[in-house]
């Protein structure tokens, strides 16, 4: 059978063999089934489009399209694409040092958000860190495609969680490997929400009691720290504040959960005080801190 054509495509120097077998056995992907099923045809084509746009910029962005789109993550998209979940790939909505976020369209025109986690950047110790820590997890392995398999089943379950509780998050959609699929965050044109360091609130005094009050709910709802809360991670979407990246989020008897409340508070307080919002850290931390 001819090789696959965004396969090709891909650098295999950014590819770790040994790595991806265990991948390659839990997922069912046979090239057969890529050939039969028109959305998974639709999907390869428009990832190959996006390598083949990569490709006319400079070498940096050539090696992110090889370190995104690895033959272990391809195959994850496939069977994805091939369990309804998303159709196409149709442009970035945010790049980071460890996940880029893509739009993903279903066939039903509908628009999801897929979060790919990438092998060659993550930083696999502070990954290591926070699940180790974090009792609902019992992972002892160092294969770095397995920890990054956990780091998304634990983003996949605070997002959940988070909903549950009542904060405004993404929905979690699905998860396998290192792609997660959550509710896209946007117009109906498919314009994504910015964040609030990109797009201030017209009303910083309305959005930060907003923000409080879904605060509130993270921490004493849903028992968890967000651990990375600052204007990077809130999205303002139609003056109405959601948080994302919820990846390292801990529970509130994680060992460091006190160290990251504390960082949260400072971090929230010190932005919206500089937008002109009367208030402190000690103000918000009695706020939030009920025990």
């Amino acid at each position: 059978m001819e090789e696959n054509p965004i396969m090709a495509n891909v650098d295999e120097e950014l590819v770790d063999e040994e790595l991806m077998e265990d991948d390659l056995m839990e997922v069912e992907s046979d090239e057969e089934v890529m050939d039969e099923n028109p959305r998974v045809a639709k999907a390869d084509a428009q990832v190959q489009k996006l390598i083949s746009q990569k490709r006319i910029k400079d070498s940096d962005d050539r090696k992110v399209s090889s370190e995104i789109f690895d033959k272990a993550t391809l195959q994850v998209l496939y069977k994805l694409a091939n369990q309804g979940y998303l159709d196409v790939l149709n442009g970035a909505i945010s790049t980071g040092k460890e996940a880029n976020v893509l739009k993903g369209i279903k066939d039903d025109g509908s628009i999801v958000a897929v979060k790919i986690y990438r092998i060659a950047t993550s930083d696999f110790k502070k990954m290591q860190y926070y699940i180790a820590g974090d009792p609902r997890f019992n992972v002892r392995s160092s294969n770095k495609r397995q920890l990054i398999n956990n780091w998304v089943n634990k983003e996949y379950r605070n997002l959940t969680r988070l909903k549950d509780a009542g904060v405004y998050v993404p929905e979690a959609i699905t998860s396998l490997n290192n792609v997660l699929i959550i509710e896209f965050i946007g117009d109906e044109d498919g314009n994504p929400a910015p964040t609030v360091k990109n797009l201030p609130p017209e009303d910083p005094n309305d959005f930060y009691e907003k923000l409080v009050d879904q605060m509130d709910k993270f921490i004493n709802k849903a028992n968890l720290i967000h651990g990375d809360l600052s204007s990077y991670n809130i999205l303002n979407f139609d003056e109405e504040p959601v948080i994302i990246d919820v990846s390292q989020s801990v529970v509130k008897d994680h060992i460091i959960a006190g160290e990251l409340l504390e960082r949260d508070i400072k971090n929230i307080s010190f932005e919206f005080k500089k937008m002109g919002v009367d208030t402190s850290i000690e103000d918000l931390t009695n706020r939030l801190i009920k025990d």
